[in-house]
């Protein structure tokens, strides 16, 4: 089972940019693909970005399309989110998650991380 942390949120400005980091536990972190949710308040916890196992193929949200970019290091264990040219309605808890045996299996799920956009 890996255990996810995520780290980087913070409070931006419209137009800005954060880089979001999630660092995984274990050995096996290139055999999971990798995923970035985001729950805004009275909202539904909704897809954000993904990453195969390698980083070959990514895929986003049409909202996020050509301003996030998901992006893997497997030698540290760690994906990452940047988000770029920020709008308030990106103001979220963002959450890592993790897919098992090349994303065909389990799913965990780190704490999350808030991000605020100011208008």
């Amino acid at each position: 089972q890996v255990q996810l942390v995520e780290s980087g949120g913070g409070l931006v400005q419209a137009g800005g940019s954060l880089r979001l980091s999630c660092a995984a536990s274990g050995r096996t972190f290139n055999t999971y693909a990798m995923n970035w949710f985001r729950q805004a308040p009275g909202k539904e916890r909704e897809f954000v970005a993904s990453s195969t196992w390698n980083g070959s193929r990514t895929f986003y949200a049409d909202s996020v399309k050509g301003r996030f970019t998901i992006s893997r290091d497997n030698a540290k264990n760690t994906v990452y989110l940047q988000m770029n040219s920020l709008k308030p309605e990106d103001t979220a808890v963002y959450y890592c998650a993790a897919d098992s045996n090349y994303g065909l299996g389990s799913r965990y799920w780190g704490q999350g991380t808030q991000v605020t956009v100011s208008s």
